[in-house]
């Protein structure tokens, strides 16, 4: 069993769209079975698993089993991104990243994956209505931390309450909904937090309660969720750790603390070394007097984080920086101030290792992915087409390289 901060597990989704338009494609069962010759789950897809999801036009690429080189894991999903990619050409399809497609109406473009595990998806939409936006628009990377026994729970658990909310200044990349300029860094987010609503205990405050043991934990979060939805889930379908949605959930089913607020970014490059940066972080607010990340993780759960995570889904890094825990914590100080304040002190002081720093101090410079989005849009002679904006995407996933709108140049020309 690994302790704290010796293995990782990283978990990315990406759209399957059309290779010109970008409209979205429902063939995950398509392209699995071209790769591994049968609609299954799951396929290996070089040093990666290829996965489906609910939407059967989004699979997720994520390493099999946890590991301790997130550098080495970079160039592996690199590589499974050239893999797919090439799968998809006899589709005349590629992959979109990012967290939202920003233009498709759910309702009437998209289906559910139709195949292994069909029973648990239909179950989800008989309740929800899945086919809207938060359920069948939207991709996240999922960051999973393992622990060891109770003392490393409470740990990773008070640490990640104390920086949960700021994590979005990082990672927000979605700006637009349905072709529109929603006014919003992280719309993924502010829908994702409001899909459930029908069950409150599912969603709950999504950043987790200040509990400390797993006793605590299935007593104060998962019993409640799964007494609140068993009246329409008689046979216990859904009454598992993966019904919980809070921004991170624990998984005592492989010991590990699952963060799901990072959105997707534009190639795995960014999504990883931005989770490196987060570890680095996390390790320093674990390393604290247990006791002391205890009192400082129940002052900043509920209304105060909450309150934190709405200013960063509106404003981004521009939100003003509340959480002045986390800056105690860390020994930064917290007058004024704004969340990519934050993160640029947080740089400073305590860095991501050094594969990692150029993307990070890149993002922390030009911007998270919404901020870099609205610049190629302002910068494109832009009339409302979101065509060249999802061109700039696909090509930097394909170029594994962040977006960069000073550097996109004519993609009409390109194309």
């Amino acid at each position: 069993m690994p302790h704290l901060f010796e293995k990782f597990g990283i978990e990315i989704e990406y759209m399957i769209v059309g290779s010109n338009d970008f409209a979205v494609r429902p063939i995950a069962d398509d392209l699995i079975a071209g790769l591994c010759g049968a609609k299954q789950s799951t396929c290996p897809v070089g040093g990666c698993h290829l996965s489906n999801e609910l939407a059967a036009h989004v699979v997720e690429l994520k390493c099999p089993e946890p590991v301790s080189d997130l550098a080495a894991l970079g160039a592996a999903f690199a590589d499974a991104v050239q893999r797919v990619e090439s799968a998809l050409e006899p589709f005349d399809a590629r992959l979109l990243p990012g967290p939202m497609h920003p233009v498709m109406d759910p309702a009437r473009e998209s289906k559910l994956w139709e195949h292994e595990g069909y029973e648990i998806y239909s179950l989800y939409d008989r309740i929800f209505g899945c086919r809207r936006h938060g359920w069948l628009n939207l991709q996240s990377c999922h960051l999973n931390l393992p622990f060891a026994g109770d003392d490393e729970f409470a740990r990773l658990h008070a640490a990640i309450i104390l920086l949960l909310p700021l994590m979005p200044a990082l990672t927000a990349g979605s700006p637009f909904c349905e072709g529109s300029v929603t006014g919003l860094a992280d719309t993924r987010l502010d829908i994702y937090r409001h899909n459930q609503e029908r069950f409150p205990a599912i969603t709950g405050p999504v950043i987790p309660e200040a509990v400390f043991s797993r006793q605590e934990y299935e007593e104060t979060i998962l019993a409640p969720m799964y007494r609140e939805i068993a009246p329409v889930d008689p046979e216990g379908v859904l009454q598992f750790e993966w019904l919980n949605s809070r921004g991170a959930i624990a998984r005592f089913d492989r010991d590990a603390i699952e963060i799901r607020l990072l959105d997707s970014q534009e190639c795995p490059a960014a999504d990883i070394a931005l989770a490196a940066f987060v570890v680095e972080v996390l390790r320093r607010l674990a390393d604290l007097p247990v006791e002391r990340l205890r009192r400082l993780a129940r002052r900043a759960a509920g209304g105060r984080g909450q309150a934190q995570l709405d200013a960063v889904i509106r404003r981004g890094a521009d939100a003003p920086l509340h959480s002045t825990e986390v800056c105690e914590a860390l020994g930064l100080s917290d007058s004024g101030g704004s969340a990519g304040e934050f993160w640029n002190n947080v740089f400073r002081e305590l860095p991501p290792p050094d594969w990692a720093r150029e993307t990070v101090g890149f993002i922390l410079r030009k911007g998270n992915l919404a901020r870099r989005l609205n610049a190629e849009r302002a910068r494109q002679k832009w009339d409302g087409d979101f065509g060249l904006l999802m061109a700039a995407l696909a090509d930097s996933l394909r170029l594994g390289r962040p977006l960069d709108p000073s550097r996109t140049g004519s993609l009409k020309k390109a194309r």
